[in-house]
């Protein structure tokens, strides 16, 4: 037996020694490549185009200040131009409602003299969201919609936007005011007790309706959220959205799916060079990467109180761990010396009996009493209670 199992040894030792490293083999034509990215909404609703550069897949991130200052416009087969907006960061804004029964290409100028031009585009009608609604199951909450397909919108990528309420693991209604040296209560501007987080993802959800009898997609999965996660501690809400795609814009987005889920971005290094519908005007056989496409894209928002999904039992947070009230008083004569610096906060005020007024504080570190360091006390916009 102990001979078997040296010998093994020796075979496992021969067979890890023979692995070697693998190295693509990458022509320097296919780094720096340009990346296009974005469906660009025919309605007028605000969506966004990204230009970046590929890199090396052991390389350091590529340096994209080229981009910046690029003139980008939608052309028509009239003769009219629609211009994007740069906003930074290689993103640039279109919220222009174009006509519709009209065909554009996309032309990208960059500040060192290199053109890119687009297919044709033809703007796609996309089919209303008819529901959008979640289900609590076993492991968390699921959150799914409900559409439909026709003759011109077949296949459909989904994308959507989270934002959720949270509170600290501590909360304070008061303040030291280094002004008056004592403690008040905080303004409703300053409120530190609730806080909201917006966060878009970059998941690719795609589906094609002809599956479906009827075409009719029923209760399409978007998002699963896992019991415990802080999203649903208060309020969360999620805004989805449907964008049609042509067959080829389903099949650049099939393949860039899978590059993602290995990658996590469009924007990583990518592990092969894919192509699509746009081209270099200088040199046409260049390799660019990117599939713009155009149509009317249609969203559903959906809220979820805590309260519709309990219990939810909240999850130890990273940030909140060692929280804790200090059992020693922060008296009235060491407000200055031990507050003012902001290290830790008044949480609880100490009145004797019999008393009105509080003698001192109990006290906790800001960052266990302050959810202004993960999030704004200021709500989005479009938030409801």
């Amino acid at each position: 037996m102990k001979h078997k199992v040296t010998i093994f040894s020796l075979l496992l030792l021969l067979i890890l020694a023979c692995r070697e490293p693998f190295e693509p083999d990458i022509e320097p034509s296919d780094q720096n490549v340009l990346v296009v990215e974005g469906y660009l909404d025919s309605d007028g609703s605000p969506s966004i185009l990204k230009l970046s550069f590929t890199s090396e897949l052991d390389g350091p991130i590529q340096d994209n200040s080229g981009l910046l200052g690029a003139s980008i416009f939608l052309e028509s087969s009239s003769g009219n131009q629609f211009p994007l907006t740069e906003i930074g960061q290689g993103e640039y804004l279109h919220e222009t409602d174009i006509p519709e029964v009209d065909t554009y290409r996309l032309r990208i100028f960059l500040r060192n003299g290199n053109s890119y031009t687009s297919e044709e585009l033809r703007p796609i009608i996309t089919p209303d969201i008819i529901d959008a609604g979640f289900v609590k199951n076993e492991t968390g909450v699921e959150i799914f919609i409900t559409t439909q397909g026709d003759e011109n919108a077949d296949n459909f990528l989904w994308t959507y936007e989270e934002a959720w309420a949270f509170r600290p693991a501590i909360s304070s209604p008061f303040k030291y005011d280094p002004d008056v040296q004592d403690v008040v209560i905080r303004g409703d501007e300053e409120r530190n007790d609730i806080c909201y987080k917006v966060s878009p993802n970059s998941d690719l959800l795609l589906e094609t309706s002809s599956r479906f009898e009827d075409q009719f997609v029923f209760r399409q999965s978007i998002s699963q959220i896992e019991q415990g996660d802080e999203k649903l501690s208060v309020r969360y809400s999620i805004l989805i959205s449907q964008k049609a795609l042509s067959e080829e814009d389903s099949e650049f987005w099939e393949i860039l799916k899978k590059n993602t889920d290995d990658l996590g971005s469009i924007f990583s290094p990518l592990p092969s060079l894919i192509g699509g519908n746009i081209s270099f005007d200088q040199d046409p056989s260049a390799p660019v990467i990117g599939q713009v496409s155009l149509g009317k894209v249609r969203q559903k928002r959906l809220f979820i109180d805590n309260r519709e999904v309990i219990p939810w039992g909240l999850e130890e947070i990273p940030e909140y761990v060692g929280c804790f009230i200090s059992q020693d008083t922060v008296f009235i004569e060491s407000y200055p010396t031990k507050l003012q610096s902001g290290i830790i906060l008044p949480v609880r005020p100490i009145i004797p009996e019999g008393g009105f007024n509080p003698i001192g504080y109990l006290t906790a570190p800001v960052n266990c009493v302050d959810c202004t360091r993960r999030g704004s006390n200021v709500p989005p916009e479009f938030w409801e209670d």
